[in-house]
């Protein structure tokens, strides 16, 4: 049965999250992480992605020796994007995305593509067959600028901190050195959204407004994670599993 969604308008948030089918590791090495860091940035454009790693290998000037290179090459048609990319996390058995909708489908065209894309990398590269996910992706439309806050820390703050030495309880009594761990993680959206690291994935949209500064979003953080229970406020509220 096909999953039913409530519509999304132009203008709505989503978040959007997935774990692999049967529980399994979606991302059985780092590079495969990389790989979708790099689908999340080609991926989101209105043109076909149709043999899209090739015509990038294909660039003057490309360097195989350095694979992770995110520039949009110069002779290519300027991006025309599906969705606003605000936040994302990559942990080895799921993924988290924050999602604005930008033109109508967008998001539901974005996640096909980039599913498909992964799903045909991973089969082939590790000679598997089948669906890569457990069914099809969930989305919860996010209506509360309130809960829009709360939902990017959920994304790339509290899931890094998942898997900082000790785990989540020990994060939160070090909770500098863990939101440091967390602004270093690369498969975290948190060291983008603050220009630690410049991959062309995001658009902060609102939350840049609200947010201006590192110190500002850190002390946001503190307070949405130690004092009010961010995860579980957002669990109440079905917006996280």
């Amino acid at each position: 049965m096909a999953r039913i969604f409530d519509p999304l308008e132009i203008g709505d948030y989503g978040h959007i999250y997935n774990r692999g089918n049967r529980k399994m590791i979606v991302f059985p090495d780092v590079s495969d992480k990389w790989h979708y860091l790099k689908i999340l940035r080609y991926f989101n454009d209105e043109n076909s992605s149709a043999d899209l790693f090739r015509r990038i290998e294909r660039q003057p000037g490309f360097d195989p020796s350095h694979p992770f290179e995110f520039q949009w090459p110069k002779d290519w048609s300027p991006q025309s994007p599906l969705v606003k990319i605000l936040s994302y996390y990559i942990a080895d058995k799921h993924i988290h995305l924050f999602l604005k909708e930008i033109r109508k489908g967008g998001i539901s065209e974005f996640m096909k593509k980039s599913t498909n894309g992964l799903a045909g990398y991973i089969n082939l590269k590790y000679n598997e067959v089948g669906r890569l996910f457990q069914g099809s992706y969930k989305r919860k439309r996010v209506g509360s600028e309130t809960y829009l806050e709360y939902l990017d820390v959920y994304i790339q703050v509290f899931n890094a901190m998942e898997r900082y030495k000790g785990g989540i309880r020990k994060a939160i009594k070090e909770f500098g050195r863990a939101f440091k761990y967390a602004l270093e993680d690369p498969f975290s959206s948190l060291g983008e959204s603050f220009g630690k690291r410049n991959l062309g994935i995001i658009d902060r949209d609102i939350l840049a407004q609200e947010f201006p500064t590192l110190s500002d979003y850190e002390k946001f953080a503190r307070e949405a994670i130690l004092l009010r229970g961010a995860r579980e406020i957002l669990k109440e509220n079905k917006l996280i599993m």
